[in-house]
């Protein structure tokens, strides 16, 4: 079997499309099937070129035994959506030419979607190369941009939503990371094969019991300090700016400290708005490699993971949970849905507040700062939890095992 995994994000970038599909380039290799990654120069979230990339319209290389080819990506940083828009189709144009001359034949073309329009390259590969698309859906667009107020112009809208359709229809398979996506999908397109293909952990990459990295003291941290963290990108989606308003009313506290740590549109916005209202007690941190976090998260005490508070997010599980639970940390959960009905009523890892609620989430970040027994017995049920239902290597071999069985 040869797949080739079409996305525009891929390691040394962080995040979760990244981690998850460079983890299933490396097990599928390891089960041996042929497969090769066709991304773009990395950039993200930084929207800026890497060095040893910039300048270039081609690069193959090799990453954990697979081989890895990058194509010339337009990069600026602007909010814009002209700006947006080229970054997309640039990819769009420059991964079609190298799929086409760069690469061979494949039985399986995986294209990761967001951004949506790569399926128009994955498409075309498809048809040129005789092969069967599997569309990997990680977030419903153009309906979240939609449900968010990021795009607004029906024209655009309804273009996207027809290549959604078109895309859909044409895929061999398509996968989702939640039950949420799937079962909107489902409900639409009633007769598309679909394959729940969760985010999920290496346990093995993930030691409660390492020893500490002094993360805490170089952050000028006390022991005694309650270290509350969200890690991850700091975009629209997050609604983040709950934390801030949380975070004012926690300053009569001394001990509590909010750690915000990671990239993304908003990060700006977050640091004016704190300095706008005199919050002292959050620390802005620049986003790490995937290799620091278990060390970060060793010395932290409660991972806090949020979403606005829309219908869309209700299906939504963020893939920042499962490195938290890993390393044993509770969560405080500000996502309703699928996430709260798994991790907080089923796994009991943690605690749900509603999302956007900054009065309630102060005053559960108090609560579980006085509970340390319960927060440890959150932490343990949690890696218990997420081993048994979200372990990496049994979602790899359930993924092939699907394609196989369509495959006959």
């Amino acid at each position: 079997m040869k797949v080739l995994i079409l996305t525009q994000y891929y390691p040394p970038e962080v995040g979760a499309p990244q981690n998850r599909l460079s983890d299933l380039a490396m097990r599928l290799s390891h089960s041996g099937i042929q497969v090769q990654v066709l991304t773009s120069m990395p950039n993200y979230p930084q929207m800026e070129i890497y060095e040893g990339y910039k300048r270039k319209f081609y690069k193959k290389e090799e990453l954990d035994g697979v081989k890895i080819h990058r194509s010339w990506i337009y990069v600026r940083k602007s909010k814009k959506i002209l700006p947006r828009l080229l970054n997309y189709f640039s990819f769009v144009f420059s991964s079609f030419f190298v799929g086409l001359f760069r690469t061979g034949r494949f039985d399986y073309i995986l294209v990761e979607s967001p951004p949506l329009f790569l399926g128009i390259s994955g498409y075309l590969l498809k048809v040129f190369k005789g092969s069967k698309m599997i569309f990997n859906v990680s977030d419903l667009w153009p309906e979240s941009a939609e449900k968010l107020g990021i795009v607004k112009s029906g024209f655009f809208l309804r273009l996207s939503y027809g290549l959604e359709a078109f895309l859909y229809k044409r895929s061999f398979l398509i996968t989702g990371q939640t039950m949420g996506i799937i079962n909107n999908i489902q409900r639409r397109f009633p007769d598309r094969e679909l394959f729940w293909f969760p985010n999920g952990i290496d346990p093995k990459a993930f030691d409660p019991q390492m020893e500490p990295t002094g993360w805490r003291s170089e952050n000028g941290f006390k022991e005694s300090d309650f270290i509350f963290l969200y890690a991850g990108i700091i975009g629209h989606a997050q609604g983040l700016e709950t934390l801030i308003k949380a975070a004012r009313i926690l300053q009569d506290d001394n001990e509590i400290k909010i750690v915000i740590l990671g990239s993304g549109p908003e990060k700006m916005h977050l640091q004016k708005m704190a300095g706008e209202n005199g919050v002292t007690n959050v620390l802005f941190l620049d986003v790490v490699s995937k290799i620091n976090m278990p060390g970060i998260l060793r010395e932290i005490d409660v991972a806090y993971i949020p979403l606005k508070k829309l219908d869309i997010f209700l299906g939504a599980i963020p893939s920042k949970i499962f490195e938290s639970l890993a390393m044993e940390k509770p969560i405080l959960l500000g996502v309703d849905g699928e996430a709260r009905r798994l991790f907080i009523d089923e796994g009991e890892c943690g605690v749900f507040v509603e999302p956007e609620n900054p009065d309630m989430l102060a005053a559960e970040v108090r609560r579980m700062k006085n509970d340390p027994r319960q927060r440890s017995d959150q932490g343990m049920r949690g890696r218990a939890y997420i081993v048994k239902n979200f372990n990496r290597k049994t979602i790899a071999a359930d993924f092939i095992g699907r394609i196989q069985a369509l495959s006959g």
